[in-house]
């Protein structure tokens, strides 16, 4: 199943567009494209490369050409040879990945140059003593066990159906070179201070930083937290989503980023109702769950166009929000949430062993809550993969730090390999205490926080006051599935609710609106995310089909159903 933009995709220049916003530069190479690919049973690199793939689409996918699944226990290898532009060396030439999965090791014209674990995150080296004149030869050895292991891996499984969908493997986001003077900017850090009129700064790197932002000139040292006020004040919002535009020098290095004026917080509406906030006042946040899924890409999206077409369509049918489910997308994906103006919860993608259905089921069934340090539960008892989960959450908060559109981080989802969710929301926020941390989304909740976070979706939702006090928001519920001939992969849909008549689907969604989400709201309820944004292999419970060629229903109308009264 092909969307528009994969029956367009240029197969020698795939997803070429800058694939970091939040600091460019105008050195940038693009390494996308036709590479050699091989499968072994041997670490060895083999001696002759049989087929080629697209990079960056993982080998399970159409897109790739290939359409094989790499094994637990098996290599994936990837060629590529490539030479810089002439005067492109500035002094230090850096290799970027934006995602491997999961396990990858790096080398270039036979040196070794780096190794890294984990399949959502990007990761760099600097290359420029391995480089030669001429051509060189990039070669990446890939493992992933999928859900055979304890590590991250999402809805990934081997044996997909039902809510777990194909497994991914591979270069899935794109690969890239830079290149910056020997002195040069290593990271930033970007905190909107709305209440302050001003912008917190940190870039790293060595000697005075100038900025200049909106025509004004700022100059602060490196290493070092700098407070900018800023002469217009203009909070972003998903009605006015505005971006403030600025550039960075630091020595020969220069750099362009953006950030926005918004807080997120928890707090009391005007009758005393704890409510989610947004730019100090009460909002409620309408959403969606995403999975971030496409028929021919799986986990990378055909083209920046389609990336932006979900959201634009979300916009259009009157949700502002979307929440990121238990997966990391490209940066491009939070660029265009920021300037469009699109709220984003951000899931952290699960891991863990082998789940029991007796587990993660049984607070739906019973009521009943577990404690979560109780590891073997929870599948969690290897202390390699708490400690890697850990690792790897911090640092998907670092690496999305400067998005705007984030408000919330999500640590984890009804119970998958859960554990320690009050220490791991503490180290979150001693990283970021500017944003809301939902810990346990569904069930499991440990009765501390900030937030209720609910699933629900076999019985009618009544809204009730959290017995702690703490703000309720429904994270997920509705999943009503409507297959349209064609465009779905199956014609057995899973679903919470079926229906076969567009007619009666949208009455059942008008049914759930005004009988049970729009009285939570004006009651309580800060917050609501419909399952789903688009259908997903066998999940065909999207407002869009998974081919994105069909929206179920008519913009307008879904707008029209799921319009929120203004809380105040």
């Amino acid at each position: 199943m092909l969307t528009k933009w994969g029956e367009a995709l240029d197969r020698e220049r795939p997803l070429q567009k800058y694939p970091r916003p939040t600091l460019r530069r105008e050195s940038y190479l693009n390494l996308n494209g036709m590479w050699d690919c091989a499968f072994t049973r041997s670490g060895e690199e083999p001696e002759e490369y049989e087929r080629e793939i697209c990079v960056p689409f993982p080998p399970e996918s159409e897109l790739s050409g290939v359409g094989r699944i790499l094994q637990p226990g098996e290599y994936l290898w990837y060629r590529r040879r490539f030479e810089l532009p002439e005067g492109f060396n500035r002094g230090r030439v850096l290799l970027h990945f934006g995602a491997v999965d999961q396990c990858a090791r790096v080398w270039l014209n036979g040196e070794d140059v780096c190794a890294h674990t984990g399949g959502s995150l990007p990761f760099s080296a600097d290359i420029t003593e391995l480089l030669r004149e001429g051509a060189n030869t990039l070669v990446v050895r890939v493992t992933d066990d999928t859900d055979r292991s304890w590590r991250t891996r999402g809805k990934q499984k081997l044996k997909p159906g039902g809510i777990w969908y194909s497994p991914v493997s591979g270069i899935w986001q794109t690969v890239w070179c830079e290149s910056v003077p020997e002195n040069y900017i290593t990271s930033l850090f970007i905190t909107p201070r709305l209440e302050d009129g001003a912008v917190e700064l940190f870039v790293g790197g060595e000697g005075a930083v100038r900025a200049e932002v909106e025509g004004e000139t700022y100059e602060f040292a490196a290493g070092e937290s700098a407070l900018i006020k800023l002469k217009e004040v203009r909070p972003w919002t998903p009605e006015d989503p505005y971006l403030y535009r600025f550039t960075l020098a630091l020595g020969e290095d220069r750099a362009e980023s953006y950030f926005a004026l918004r807080s997120v917080a928890v707090g009391e509406d005007s009758r005393g109702v704890r409510r989610l906030l947004l730019n100090g006042k009460p909002y409620f946040m309408n959403g969606l769950l995403d999975q971030g899924w496409w028929p021919d890409g799986l986990y990378t999206a055909p083209s920046d166009e389609a990336l932006v077409f979900d959201i634009a369509a979300a916009k259009a049918m009157g949700f502002n929000t979307l929440r990121k489910h238990v997966k990391v997308e490209p940066a491009r994906w939070y660029y265009h949430c920021d300037r469009l103006g699109m709220l984003v919860w951000q899931d952290m993608p699960n891991g863990g062993g082998s789940y029991s259905a007796l587990t993660v089921s049984a607070p739906l069934l019973t009521g009943a809550h577990s404690r979560d340090d109780k590891y073997a539960k929870f599948a969690r008892r290897d202390e390699r993969g708490r400690r890697e989960f850990r690792e790897e959450l911090l640092d998907m908060v670092s690496h999305l730090y400067n998005q705007p559109s984030i408000v919330m981080w999500v640590i984890f989802n009804e119970g998958w390999g859960q554990f320690d969710s009050d220490a791991l929301a503490a180290s979150v926020a001693e990283i970021d205490p500017t944003r809301v941390i939902d810990r346990a989304s569904g069930w499991h909740d440990q009765g501390t926080g900030e937030l209720r976070s609910i699933h629900l979706y076999f019985d009618d939702y009544k809204y009730k006051p959290d017995k702690a006090g703490r703000c309720v928001i429904l994270s997920e519920f509705g999943g009503y599935s409507l297959p349209v001939p064609g465009h779905a992969a199956t014609d057995k849909p899973f679903g919470y609710k079926k229906f076969r008549e567009a007619d009666k689907y949208r009455r059942a969604l008008t049914l759930l609106y005004d009988g049970q989400i729009r009285p939570a709201c004006m009651k309580g309820l800060a917050a609501a995310i419909y399952t789903q944004l688009t259908d997903v292999e066998t999940e065909l419970n999207g407002l869009i089909t998974y081919d994105r060629r069909v929206l179920k229903l008519a913009p307008e109308d879904v707008r029209r159903i799921i319009t929120m009264p203004a809380v105040k």
